[in-house]
């Protein structure tokens, strides 16, 4: 598996071989011990899977007790995924990584906790499938803006379907408050 980094630590870019034969395919998709060689984590606890349509767009959502690391893939469909930086005093706080992952590149994106995640669909559908370091809390849950002008993602799409949680959402800015602290390594 090939890993690769991004601007944002932490945020990694995986892409695993591919065996292709006149049957089809096969790819291993996680590996504790490949894993653990990159310093990315070994266990997950919790796998979600979400059907969208084209044109829907989920988050930009991230838990503020009990953060959660992501490792975000597509089993069909297309589309563009996106991590921010949210943890206040980091270098990169308020930055942010897209990358366009789908069922038929195989890629793969971790996002570490203390990030927010959003993703939007640019086929006809999309089934996206991720893993979870974390159990999801009730509760504990932070929606971000998917359009914060301070954070100026360019996301492909301009009128996008979204739950009302994600249309209420607010600014960066107008939840700093409540966001996660930096943690500085010495």
């Amino acid at each position: 598996m090939k890993v690769e980094t991004t601007k944002l630590p932490g945020v990694v870019i995986l892409e695993p071989v591919i065996h292709r034969d006149p049957r089809g395919f096969f790819v291993e998709t996680y590996q504790a011990r490949t894993f653990s060689e990159h310093g990315l984590p070994r266990r997950f606890v919790q796998d979600n899977h979400s059907q969208s349509v084209r044109g829907t767009l989920r988050g930009l959502h991230a838990q503020l007790k009990q953060p959660q690391g992501k490792l975000i893939r597509v089993i069909e469909g297309t589309i563009f995924d996106v991590a921010v930086d949210i943890r206040v005093g980091s270098p990169s706080f308020g930055q942010w990584v897209g990358i366009e992952l789908s069922g038929s590149n195989f890629r793969q994106l971790y996002v570490p906790p203390g990030f927010a995640h959003g993703f939007c669909v640019v086929s006809d559908h999309a089934d996206v499938s991720y893993k979870l370091t974390d159990y999801y809390l009730p509760g504990d849950e932070i929606a971000v803006a998917w359009d914060d002008p301070d954070l100026a993602i360019q996301w492909p799409i301009t009128t996008p379907l979204l739950s009302h949680k994600d249309a209420n959402a607010l600014r960066l800015r107008d939840v700093l408050s409540r966001l996660p602290k930096y943690k500085y390594i010495v």
